[in-house]
């Protein structure tokens, strides 16, 4: 299955990525839940629940903020992680992350 995830940080500044069964291949969702915790880590990403339970739309949402526009910009190996790790963890056929509105849909 085709999975299009798109990282959207306002009004005509969406960056799309298309991931393949192959670029998923190997991956499991623990292990994709596992890199978006370990970059939620390195990014000193905040908690968005005050209670401190991390949820995993918490991670994408945090770690495509804490990562920057840059990297989505750039389309390199990080941002194809990230879009890969979400796919996977998400297991959704398209997957929109609004970091402007802090919004998965």
């Amino acid at each position: 299955m085709t999975q299009h995830i798109t990282v959207v940080f306002g009004a005509e500044r969406e960056y799309e990525t298309i991931v393949s069964d192959a670029d998923a291949a190997g991956l499991a969702k623990d292990q994709a839940r596992a890199w978006l915790s370990g970059e939620f880590e390195r990014l000193e990403c905040t908690p968005s629940n005050p209670m401190g339970k991390i949820l995993v739309l918490d991670m994408v949402l945090n770690v495509a903020k804490y990562g920057g526009e840059d990297r989505f910009k750039e389309r390199g190996d990080w941002a194809r992680q990230f879009a890969t790790a979400t796919a996977v963890a998400l297991g959704r056929p398209t997957v929109r992350v609004d970091v402007a509105n802090f919004v998965v849909g």
